[in-house]
């Protein structure tokens, strides 16, 4: 059977809403839904750029905890509210991103939670990829 961890963050929604922020089941490692949210700060309010940066960050700190890296990722997916801050968003993406060449999905949303919110991210990754 396989072993199942899970990594909470201490966001009010995790509580509230009851789930994780990354969960570990064999050499899977996923993280929910990821803003540059620590605590009550939202970091770069009106800045996709630094948002997505502090997300990535974030998700990354996440799945830390469970003893992987950026060199693990697999997939990204990426969830934004405007068209307009692809550029940016990509260029926080591939700053973190660019030797390791996760899958990536990017897509324009409605909106999040909390109006402030311009992106969100999504991480998996697997444990024995290879450095």
């Amino acid at each position: 059977m396989t072993e199942v961890r899970r990594v909470q963050s201490g966001s009010p929604w995790e509580e509230a809403f009851g789930f994780a922020r990354a969960v570990q089941a064999g050499d899977r490692v996923v993280v929910g839904g990821t803003t540059s949210f620590k605590g009550d700060v939202l970091y770069g309010e009106g800045d996709p750029y630094e948002q997505t940066r502090v997300a990535i960050g974030n998700a990354l700190e996440a799945m830390g905890e469970l003893g992987v890296g950026a060199e693990s990722v697999i997939r990204v997916r990426i969830f934004l509210t405007h068209a307009r801050d692809v550029d940016e968003v990509g260029r926080a993406h591939k700053e973190v991103f660019d030797s390791v060449r996760p899958v990536m999905t990017m897509a324009v949303v409605s909106g999040f939670v909390d109006p402030r919110i311009l992106v969100e991210v999504e991480l998996e990754a697997f444990r024995g990829a290879p450095a």
